[in-house]
């Protein structure tokens, strides 16, 4: 009888946890359950208090109730995504809206994951420990392959940077891992599915092909890139993406 791969644990990082949501009750029970984990945790009530948060302790993952007061989850996630240290924390969103439309445009704003609510804790500390697995993984393996190059865009895979012409572009971790992958493919056209194993292995927890669209067009956005007439990431129509051809 074949045994199935055990994935590395996830370590357990410096930087605390953030966790955000107006619900004391929740806040509560999910700091309980990743406390239990070893993981430090610090909380906020509501938006302008989570960019706080952010700013003060540079968390290695935010947790973040998308319904806020004051300024709401998406705003939140906008704000970070806008800011270049921040932009690559990594962000899971937790929401009683849990339509395939409100998660779209969760990503779309720049989350990294979304659990609709009401939903297992359990569940939300293996999510949690997922992205953390696959976004220091993204860092601890890129040691030896220095620098990937495109057009005038450079990947130093090393500092996990991204330059155009020497100015550095923020990207997300999936943004940044999307890229690599397309370089590395040396043109190939590479599926959804092919890219959706590159940044999230075998952590696919109810992620969505429209996913990889989304980030494609964000990582587009952030490279001033034109789906019509691609620079950089060309669309092979029914089939996923490549590097656009010199």
């Amino acid at each position: 009888m074949l045994s199935m791969p055990i994935p590395p644990a996830a370590p357990i990082p410096q930087r605390p946890i953030l966790v955000v949501d107006d619900d004391a009750k929740i806040v509560r029970l999910v700091r309980t359950y990743l406390e239990r984990e070893g993981f430090n945790v610090v909380t906020a009530a509501d938006g302008p208090g989570a960019l706080d948060a952010i700013e003060r302790h540079r968390p290695a993952l935010v947790v973040l109730d998308l319904m806020l007061p004051e300024l709401d989850g998406r705003a939140v996630t906008r704000a970070v995504r806008r800011d270049d240290e921040a932009a690559a924390t990594p962000i899971l969103i937790i929401s009683a809206r849990g339509s395939t439309i409100d998660r779209i445009a969760g990503f779309e704003d720049g989350a990294d994951d979304y659990l609709p609510k009401p939903f297992s804790p359990a569940e939300l500390v293996l999510r949690v420990k997922s992205i953390l697995r696959r976004t220091t993984g993204a860092n601890a393996d890129v040691g030896a392959r220095a620098r990937l190059t495109l057009a005038d865009v450079v990947v130093d895979l090393d500092r996990h940077e991204v330059t155009r012409d020497g100015v550095p572009i923020p990207l997300t971790k999936v943004e940044f891992r999307l890229l690599a992958s397309l370089i590395e493919a040396g043109g190939r056209v590479l599926s959804r599915d092919q890219l959706l194993d590159a940044v999230y292995g075998n952590d696919q927890t109810e992620v969505l092909d429209r996913t990889v669209d989304v980030h494609i067009g964000r990582l587009r956005d952030k490279l001033g890139d034109d789906a019509e007439h691609p620079r950089y990431v060309a669309t092979v129509r029914g089939v996923g993406y490549r590097v656009a051809p010199p």
